[in-house]
């Protein structure tokens, strides 16, 4: 984790937010701040500004969302987006209650060195969200330091944002979700011990343990592997996420990887979610099971080929 303690003498360009998915909204601001850096000599740094936990997850839990990632892959994707660093800040009651003076002069100021901020047009701070941009604006001018705004960007006319991105993902359509993060969205898990029931019908899968953060709607998708303690594998998959009615396995996310033979017990594997093939359903038999696997196999090797690998970048 970033430390906040860390400012730098020539100055910052900080982007504050939650950033979650990094998004196209969110490039959009790093790459403002990116521009504004850059027209000062020396360049200015760009500095990306998240919290851990979400607000929500602190204010008002009953209604804090779903994260799409981790703060660690969070912090990596803005990284590369083009900020310079990323600052990842605690999120707690005494944060929260931090006034709008207060998160100006301590926060942006004095810990990152802010000589400018960049933000969305509905960008709010302080206790209680109490700040807007206009304050923000007052706030910074008193140390001279520039405001610059970025209006929300739309994808069809839709704008783009972190509860649309959870929107797509909630119905399946990991494709339109792809489109407004610019990359699959993925997960990150550790293979466990499953029953191995994969084997005895010719498909063996990885069995991946789940955790808090999003995933796509139950079903079967073709996906694209890396394994992380192998940074150079891409691996093409067939994974399904669901409850296993057939077999009554309670819920998991399992993996098959396509030509693919090797010991993964214990390893991490980034999965990424290019398409739905279909919704999870209960078979009469093992071999009704068997015979649907083979064509999800088949139909998950169409969907990988015709898929736009520029989404596959940050996998």
């Amino acid at each position: 984790m970033a430390s906040t303690k860390q400012a730098h003498a020539a100055g910052s360009v900080v982007t504050p937010g939650n950033h979650d998915g990094v998004h196209l909204g969110h490039r959009a601001l790093v790459q403002a701040a990116r521009r504004l850096a850059d027209r000062h000599t020396p360049p200015l740094e760009v500095v990306a500004l998240t919290f851990d936990p979400h607000p929500l997850h602190v204010m008002a839990p009953e209604r804090a969302p779903p994260l799409l990632t981790s703060s660690e892959r969070r912090a990596e994707l803005l990284r590369g987006a083009g900020a310079d660093r990323v600052v990842v800040r605690p999120f707690d009651a005494a944060f929260a209650a931090l006034t709008p003076q207060q998160f100006v002069d301590q926060v942006l100021r004095s810990d990152l060195g802010a000589r400018a901020v960049v933000v969305g047009n509905d960008f709010r701070f302080g206790a209680q969200r109490a700040g807007d941009v206009a304050q923000l604006r007052e706030l910074m001018s008193e140390t001279h330091g520039e405001i610059v705004t970025v209006p929300a960007v739309t994808l069809d006319g839709e704008v783009v944002s972190s509860s649309h991105v959870r929107a797509a993902l909630a119905r399946g359509d990991v494709e339109r979700a792809a489109r407004m993060l610019t990359r699959v969205h993925d997960v990150t898990r550790t293979v466990i011990h499953g029953a191995q029931r994969g084997r005895t019908i010719g498909f063996p899968t990885a069995n991946l343990e789940l955790s808090g953060l999003m995933t796509p709607a139950d079903g079967v998708y073709a996906v694209i592997v890396r394994v992380l303690e192998q940074p150079r594998s891409l691996i093409w998959g067939v994974a399904n996420l669901g409850v296993r009615p057939t077999v009554s396995a309670g819920r998991s996310l399992e993996v098959h990887l396509l030509d693919f033979a090797g010991d993964l017990y214990g390893k991490s594997l980034r999965v990424g979610f290019v398409a739905r093939l279909r919704a999870e359903q209960k078979f009469e038999s093992l071999e009704a099971l068997r015979a649907q696997i083979a064509r999800d196999v088949e139909a998950g090797r169409a969907a990988l080929a015709q898929c736009d690998q520029s989404l596959w970048a940050w996998v």
